[in-house]
């Protein structure tokens, strides 16, 4: 078990997604956040910096916005799924755009291919409570 797991299953309220997927999307926003950090400092270094203005701006955002998402994931005892979900939305959303744009990069500098593949598990972890069935109201209510 993980450290995020370990204080999911720790907290007196209840894990509403089931602490194994909510740990794994936490770590994965976690994740995100660090390597999306590096790589936006890794791109100013880079001899195309002029270049690497669309990757640097998309993984600070990327950043931002799975910070937020693993904080929001943490707090329990207050969750409110409406935000929860839209949050977790905004983490797709950000990481796969990020992903992309590191993509176009990733041959040249090893740093975006590293990222563009955090990105992408945080996509997957995130989907994956997004797909939970407590969420299913929301997505009928996207769709229409």
């Amino acid at each position: 078990m993980t450290d995020t797991a370990n204080m999911l299953d720790a907290s007196p309220a209840s894990v509403p997604l089931g602490v194994g997927a909510l740990a794994a999307a936490i770590d994965a926003c976690l994740n995100c956040v660090q390597a999306c950090t590096s790589c936006a400092d890794s791109d100013l270094l880079e001899d195309d910096v002029e270049e690497m203005r669309r990757c640097v701006a998309l993984d600070q955002n990327c950043a931002d916005v799975c910070d937020v998402g693993a904080r929001v994931l943490s707090r329990l005892g207050q969750w409110d799924a409406v935000a929860v979900y839209h949050q977790l939305q905004a983490c797709v959303r950000m990481c796969t755009s990020c992903a992309d744009e590191c993509d176009k990069h990733a041959a040249h500098h090893p740093h975006c291919a590293v990222c563009a593949g955090v990105c992408r598990a945080c996509v997957a972890a995130c989907t994956t409570l997004l797909d939970a069935e407590s969420f299913a109201p929301f997505a009928e209510r996207s769709a229409t």
